[in-house]
């Protein structure tokens, strides 16, 4: 099958990849978009896991206010050069990010943040719905497993749907950016305020 320019300008737009890598996914997958992105997913892992243990120590701070000054956000976003740290790729993505925090309210970046002490009474709840709806005991692990991942789904950033594309976690967007940079990205903290609410 003939891969067109159109072909790769259209899955470059829906991925971000770079112009070389959306061919080589097309002519991988026959012209098939859905399995082109998953080619670049997959390769987007592969290269983030790659560039994981690289130091990120530049990047920027993104910003959002909401509601006209009623919520305001920050978040930290690094990577390892101030080349791709002023891209307009890397600076739309940090103000896309504190505008996801803005809605999406998540608590912690990842699931290891979650103090031991939160963890264990989500877990005690979860057990006590199982007893309560009698479920036999042998099932139970494999049940709070499935609800862990909800509660995680929940309240941390990584693991949360990106608002501007819900087929995506923000953790593969992360991803998808280290494999068009070829630089380690992590975002590092987020603060996030709402007129009126008590600081926790």
């Amino acid at each position: 099958m003939e891969i067109t320019s159109v072909m790769v300008k259209e899955l470059r737009v829906k991925t971000g990849a770079g112009m070389m890598d959306c061919k080589e996914a097309l002519s991988c997958s026959e012209g098939d978009f859905e399995k082109a992105i998953d080619y670049l997913r997959k390769k987007g892992m592969s290269a983030a896991t790659k560039r994981s243990s690289k130091a990120a120590k530049d990047g920027t701070v993104g910003s959002y206010i909401h509601m006209g000054g009623k919520i305001g956000v920050l978040v930290e976003l690094n990577c390892e050069t101030d080349f791709v740290a002023k891209t307009e790729d890397f600076q739309n993505m940090a103000k896309d990010l504190a505008m996801h925090v803005a809605a999406s309210n998540p608590l912690y970046v990842k699931s290891d943040e979650i103090p031991a002490d939160a963890l264990e009474r989500e877990k005690e709840i979860y057990r006590s719905q199982l007893a309560e709806e009698k479920k036999p005991e042998k099932i139970w692990d494999k049940i709070l497993e499935g609800k862990l991942k909800k509660y995680y789904e929940e309240v941390c950033l990584m693991d949360q749907k990106f608002i501007k594309d819900t087929d995506i976690t923000v953790s593969t967007l992360i991803s998808n950016m280290i494999a068009k940079t070829g630089e380690n990205i992590v975002i590092r903290r987020f603060v996030r305020y709402q007129l009126g609410e008590e600081q926790k």
